[in-house]
């Protein structure tokens, strides 16, 4: 397909009942974050439908290989190798509605909303299950907004495909020097109690007698400052800002980790924040049950930091130096991370080369192993005192074949090398499946398969 690029594409900083803090706002793996739409459009026809699903979801999470999953995901991340635990995620959806059970059949954008995460859940659990966990409840979450930190991305975007979220992004400087810093501004949020009570409200009529409805907060935050800072300055410029302009360098990174802690000290005054040791995904991994930190709080906001897992990752520091990482990030993302009582750190970076320098993170528990970090020289590195949150490569789902028993020996021989070690494979970065769906059920199936061969 031709590539169509759209040129200078400003992609906003903060906005309401969100903004930066929360990424998307959309349906994510780590949670519903908002609904989107009035929820006084429901009409009686969406209610039904809402309702059906509502049933079917409340039907599976009643199974109890749920309460068995939770414990062992607890177990795994409690370092207690009781097996590799599978999961997939940021599934490439526009290409999945094989049998169009995720054709959405609402009308309102609120009920759309809700129907999408219901349709693909339950598709998640018909196709591609692995280790999944569906809970017995709806989730309604809290509505704050967010005036984000005065900056627009400047964006050349190459689109390949126009109902696929994933583009590739060429970055114009909207940051050029120190004379620019002042542009970084300091976030300020405010609780909307009105919207998350009409919210909550509707969303309980909706599934009164059907499936009980929740309160929640911000299940999750992350702090990944170089992934926001090329937006503003442009790859190659900052990077070569490393070299040439260090000084200027750790003037950003102070700059933007004052807005954001700025931010953080706010959510938790505000009472916006809600447990990830559930159901969760936490960092760029998997589920965050643990016993290394208290048990949810039955109203799920108001959660302290203490209480939470956090997360940070340097992914533009894949083939820079140990002593250059520590420098010009993790020296700073430590300041972010040690507000919280348990931590994952990295993403698609290879970090195998570099477990000395992540070991000055506090209360660190899990470590990203991308595809492209040599596993042999981490599980020497790391032994059994962290999880390994193995990614495997998503590029066998993109290719003009999908070969299952390939995949299978690449992964049976990936866990032989951390046998004995807790570990966690969650699949994530599909952007496509090539349109056959079922690449991914039998991707699904055949690392269960192998997971199990690995259980104690």
């Amino acid at each position: 397909m031709a590539r169509d690029v759209a040129t200078r594409y400003h992609i906003p900083d903060g906005g309401s009942y969100g903004g930066q803090l929360l990424g998307t706002g959309k349906l994510g793996s780590h949670g519903r974050w908002r609904i989107f739409g009035d929820p006084d459009q429901v009409t009686p026809g969406d209610r039904e439908i809402l309702r059906q699903l509502g049933a079917r979801k409340a039907e599976i999470a009643a199974l109890a290989v749920h309460a068995e999953r939770s414990e062992q995901w607890r177990r795994m991340n409690d370092l207690d190798p009781v097996k590799p635990m599978v999961w997939i995620t940021e599934h490439p959806w526009h290409e999945l509605n094989a049998d169009g059970g995720l054709t959405l059949r609402t009308e309102s954008e609120f009920a759309r909303d809700l129907e999408m995460e219901l349709r693909q859940t339950i598709y998640q659990w018909e196709h591609t299950p692995c280790d999944l966990i569906v809970e017995p409840e709806m989730y309604c979450p809290i509505s704050f907004t967010d005036s984000g930190m005065g900056l627009a991305g400047d964006t050349d975007l190459a689109i390949t495909d126009r109902d696929n979220v994933i583009v590739s992004r060429h970055f114009h400087p909207v940051i050029s020097g120190p004379d620019d810093l002042h542009l970084i501004q300091r976030p300020e949020l405010a609780l909307d109690e009105e919207r998350t009570e009409r919210c909550f409200a509707v969303m309980s009529e909706i599934f009164d007698g059907v499936i009980p409805v929740i309160r929640r907060g911000l299940p999750g935050l992350g702090f990944s400052p170089w992934d926001e800072l090329v937006r503003w300055t442009g790859i190659q410029e900052v990077l070569l800002d490393l070299a040439l302009r260090p000084e200027y360098v750790h003037a950003l990174m102070e700059k933007l980790l004052d807005a954001y802690l700025y931010r953080l000290d706010q959510a938790e005054e505000l009472g916006l924040l809600a447990s990830n040791n559930t159901n969760i995904r936490v960092g760029s991994g998997a589920y965050g049950h643990t016993t290394q930190l208290p048990e949810p709080k039955a109203a799920n906001v108001g959660v302290p930091l203490r209480e939470m897992w956090g997360f940070s990752t340097a992914q533009l520091f894949g083939s820079v130096s140990p002593a250059m990482h520590y420098e010009f990030a993790l020296q700073y993302e430590i300041r972010w991370l040690e507000r919280f009582g348990r931590n994952y750190y990295g993403c698609c970076e290879p970090l195998h080369d570099k477990i000395e320098v992540l070991e000055k993170i506090p209360n660190l528990g899990k470590i990203s192993m991308s595809p492209w970090a040599d596993l042999e020289v981490a599980r020497e590195l790391m032994g059994e005192r962290y999880v390994y949150s193995m990614k495997p490569n998503p590029s066998w789902m993109a290719g003009e074949g999908w070969d299952a028993e390939a995949f299978r020996e690449e992964l049976r021989a990936n866990l032989r090398i951390l046998e004995g070690c807790a570990v966690e494979i969650p699949l994530k970065d599909i952007s496509t499946v090539r349109r056959d769906p079922q690449r991914l059920w039998e991707w699904a199936r055949v690392a269960t398969e192998v997971a199990e061969e690995f259980s104690t």
